[in-house]
Parts: structure tokens; C-alpha cells; sequence
């Protein structure tokens, strides 16, 4: 039997956490003093780790503190309510979790606290979990390579499933396949332009797209 792995990124993809993630970017901005960015602006780095989030968004200012802020405020608002899964991809995963070649990964931007949280709240079953604390910040490759490696999944049978160009960069970078998704948070026609090889319109197709790419 060939192993496949499906490996998704985490928020915009498979949950909708833009409203933490924006009201937690205010709070850090708040607690050093400094006006919050543009919501399109914090959306736009969402699925970057956070210090590189900060460095964008922020340079020169004291990071630290901003990160510990962001951290407090977050972790309160995920206790208080997690980011709901999008509408379709718990019925997606549970499908391909039926399949004993199919092995299901998430590599994510968030803490490896944040992603255990999801793990907790949704109960995703996963056979590798790749996470911020442990990696170079998306679109470096290392995560992936790090997923096929766990999961002794060769490239060509690899999926990365994501909303963010950063995602379809890291996926080109690690030589698997690019599958964007368009519920997300970044355009369509942005993740095409990063290198997306194909795009999925709602959860419901995303099985039938895989299938589609493992069997061509």
C-alpha cells in the first residue's frame, strides 16, 4: 500500500480564526502603545509565524512584549470560544479518514500550544503536526519536509491543502503539490499567482480534488 498524506494548513483553512487573530493583534498593539494596523493588513500575514508577523507589521518596536500580549489575549479568547472548523471540513476529514492510505497532517504558523488547542477542541487525528515553536516561519520548506519524513510519505504523494500564498510558496518550495483553497483569507488569484496547481471552491470538493491529483 502507497501512503498519501494530506497536509492542511490550519487557520483559514481549516478554521475560522480571523477574528481571534485580529482582536489579539489589537490588544498586542494596544498594550505597547502603537495604533493597530489595518484589519487587511493583519489578514494579510495570517499563516506567518508571529515574530515575523511583528516585524512586518511593527518594526522597531519591542516585540517581546507585543508577542506576550498577543499570547495572553489570544489564549483568553480561545478558551471563551474556539475558532469554529469551516462549515464542511469536519465531514471532509472524517472522510478521508476512512482511508487507511490517506494520512492526514496539519502544518500550521500558529504555537505548538495554539495548535494543540485545536487539536483538543475539534479532535482532528493526525499523523504529523507541524508547528510554528519547531520551524522556520512559512514559506520555508522545512515543515513540510519535516511532515514526509513523520509520516515516511514520498513528495509525489504529498498534498499541501492551504488558503495563503505562503502556503502554495512552501508546498513549491518542498516540491509536493499545491492545492489552494478558496474560503479562505488571501484571493484566489493570489494563491494562483504563488504557485496554487489547482483550486478547491468549497470543502465538499476536497476529497474529489485529491483523489484527483493522487490517481492523475
Amino acid at each position: 500500500m502507497t501512503l498519501r498524506l494530506a497536509l492542511f494548513d490550519m487557520d483559514g483553512t481549516l478554521v475560522d480564526s480571523q477574528g481571534h487573530i485580529v482582536a489579539s493583534m489589537d490588544a498586542a498593539f494596544a498594550a505597547a502603545g502603537r495604533p493597530a494596523p489595518d484589519r487587511e493588513a493583519v489578514v494579510a500575514c495570517i499563516g506567518l509565524s508571529l515574530p515575523v508577523v511583528f516585524e512586518r507589521l511593527a518594526p522597531g518596536a519591542d516585540h517581546a512584549d507585543m508577542l506576550a500580549a498577543y499570547k495572553t489575549h489570544y489564549a483568553a479568547a480561545r478558551a471563551k470560544a474556539p475558532a469554529p472548523t469551516f462549515p464542511g471540513i469536519p465531514a471532509a476529514l472524517d472522510a478521508l479518514g476512512t482511508e487507511p492510505e490517506t494520512l492526514i497532517g496539519i502544518a500550521t504558523g500558529a504555537s505548538r500550544r495554539g495548535l494543540r488547542a485545536m487539536i483538543d477542541a475539534h479532535g482532528f487525528r493526525l499523523a504529523t503536526a507541524q508547528c510554528a515553536d519547531d520551524h522556520p516561519s512559512k514559506p520555508h520548506p522545512s515543515m513540510i519536509a519535516a511532515a514526509l519524513a513523520e509520516t515516511s510519505v514520498t513528495p509525489v504523494n504529498a498534498v499541501m491543502i492551504g488558503d495563503s500564498t505562503f502556503d502554495m510558496e512552501m508546498a513549491r518550495a518542498a516540491g509536493i503539490f499545491a492545492l489552494g483553497v478558496a474560503w479562505g483569507y488571501h484571493a484566489p488569484e493570489r494563491l494562483r499567482a504563488a504557485g496554487a496547481q489547482a483550486m478547491v471552491e468549497t470543502p465538499a470538493a476536497l476529497v474529489p480534488a485529491l483523489h484527483q491529483i493522487w490517481e492523475s
